[in-house]
């Protein structure tokens, strides 16, 4: 190619959405973004892909399309993410922060954002392992998640304060509210089921 497109200063948005969620408090990405909103989802239709822009809540993110949508030649696209279930515990770190956040919403009526000690986190996430597990392996497995989800942009930690998170608003997108119980019922179950699995192999040593 000997000359380069006319720039256009959408590609600065569509790259932000690449990396991950655009949120509102980013003033000069999200203005370009509502600015050439139509032009942006057109792009990343054509690569099977639609923008998502919250307005609400003050965020925007990239969603493949479903299934149903890909239609017409464009199931012939091969997917931008290949699709993999979350882990157990990465699913289960999206569910202790999703009602984290809904509590915030619910309750808190002083602070603008849902922040988290790790400490109080860590209490909730070792609830839904068995009793035996030791400690040390949980925290480490705690801050490994949240490691994750801090690359999915879902948490923020607190320069200030190593030992707080910031809960940021796209867990409500990755985790819908009408979710959450079931999600947690499906948690409760894994961790009654390994239990009981412990307790028979246990009463089979001991006979």
């Amino acid at each position: 190619m000997d000359e380069l497109p006319e720039f256009s200063e959408f590609g600065i948005a569509a790259i932000k959405l690449l990396q991950g969620v655009v949120y509102e408090e980013d003033k000069d990405v999200w203005a370009i973004l509502l600015a050439n909103e139509s032009e942006i989802e057109s792009y990343f239709c054509r690569i099977g892909t639609s923008v998502v822009v919250d307005r609400s809540n003050g965020l925007a993110y990239l969603k493949q399309f479903s299934d149903d949508q890909r239609v017409n030649g464009y199931e012939r696209l091969p997917r931008l993410v290949t699709r993999t279930p979350l882990s157990y515990q990465v699913t289960l770190g999206c569910v202790l922060l999703r009602d984290a956040y809904r509590r915030f919403e619910d309750e808190d009526l002083e602070n603008e954002r849902c922040v988290v000690e790790t400490e109080t986190l860590f209490d909730n996430w070792k609830s839904f392992f068995p009793p035996e597990e030791d400690d040390v392996a949980l925290r480490k497995k705690l801050t490994t998640c949240l490691g994750h989800l801090e690359k999915f942009k879902l948490v923020k930690k607190l320069k200030s304060e190593s030992e707080m998170w910031e809960v940021r608003r796209a867990i409500k997108a990755r985790v819908p509210i009408e979710q959450l119980e079931q999600l947690n019922q499906r948690m409760t179950e894994h961790v009654n089921g390994i239990s009981e699995e412990g307790e028979t192999q246990n009463g089979r040593a001991e006979s």
